[in-house]
């Protein structure tokens, strides 16, 4: 089993989800965040099971679709998976910060 570990950027953006729904559903804002947090459970046994970042093309930074979401993570080796943010689909993925979050860790 693999050790899931969130990056303070993935945390802070999880937060920032969960307060943007809550304006208007504190009900739905805590759906999504709870469904953000499942979805990577299958990482702890499947590792490899997102696609490559096509605008990293880094074998080892992956991510996973949740509705809206992509969570992009880095399999760091056998034991240890770092999930370094979730982002909006609607909103352009910066290669430069997702290299400088995957510095950091």
């Amino acid at each position: 089993m693999v050790k899931v570990e969130y990056t303070q950027q993935a945390i802070s953006d999880i937060d920032d989800i969960a307060n943007y729904i809550s304006n208007d559903s504190s009900y739905y804002a805590s759906l999504q965040v709870e469904k953000l947090f499942n979805k990577t459970e299958i990482l702890e046994y499947h590792p490899h099971i997102g696609r490559v970042v096509p605008e990293l093309n880094i074998k080892s930074v992956r991510e996973l679709i949740e509705g809206n979401y992509r969570i992009i993570y880095r399999v760091v080796n056998k034991g240890c998976i770092h999930i370094l943010t979730i982002h909006h689909s609607r909103k352009q993925l910066k290669p430069a910060r997702i290299k400088r979050i995957y510095r950091k860790k």
